[in-house]
């Protein structure tokens, strides 16, 4: 399970602000695992995921002393991920399927909803494979969500973003995350039935 990170003191981003490399650092270092996370699922695909989040970061750098709220530190910096992973989306860059390899899941990947399954201890080949691929196509069907949809469940079910955090990211109201999260759900359910996925798959037994 990927590991849950402490929130970030006020008094490092004081620090960080006050221009201090180590303070800037530690956030990096602490914060960069979920915001490449985060892209990870936006796109499906580690080289635009990285460029995004190395595209982040160096974003926080130049602007962080824009941030007079430091208990917001969160919300701010996972606005600044979502408006690079449009930009990234708006270049062209992940207009393409990937290749089944690219799509299993990694190590750092998890961290899933109740509708992927990321279980690293089987003991039986056939099932580790069917495993592997259900993950696959979880991926796959959340490329196929519209990017409202995709980005409220990346940070609701992936991340563990409160509503209200993501209503802040995303500049809308709660409801109306609650609205594309709802929707969100259906259209995956709906996309998974296409592919076969349901619980009696997902429950398969050795």
């Amino acid at each position: 399970m990927y590991a849950v990170q402490q929130e970030i003191s006020s008094n490092l981003v004081e620090m960080a602000q006050s221009g201090d490399g180590h303070a800037q650092g530690k956030l990096v270092q602490q914060w960069y695992p979920r915001i490449y996370n985060y892209a990870y699922k936006y796109f499906g695909d580690g080289d635009l995921a990285k460029e995004a989040a190395q595209q982040t970061f160096i974003a926080m750098h130049a602007n962080i002393l824009k941030l007079k709220d430091r208990e917001k530190f969160k919300p701010w910096l996972y606005t600044i991920a979502s408006n690079m992973c449009r930009q990234e989306s708006r270049r062209g860059k992940r207009q393409r399927w990937l290749s089944f390899d690219q799509l299993l899941p990694k190590k750092e990947e998890d961290g899933s909803p109740n509708w992927e399954i990321s279980s690293p201890h089987f003991s039986n080949p056939e099932k580790t494979y069917l495993q592997n691929e259900l993950g696959a196509i979880v991926k796959k069907c959340i490329q196929k969500l519209s990017t409202d949809q995709r980005e409220v469940l990346i940070m609701k079910e992936y991340e563990g973003l409160k509503f209200r955090e993501i209503a802040e990211i995303l500049k809308i109201s709660e409801n109306t995350v609650k609205s594309r999260l709802y929707y969100a759900f259906s259209h995956m359910k709906k996309l998974l039935d296409k592919e076969n996925i349901n619980k009696s798959t997902v429950e398969y037994e050795d």
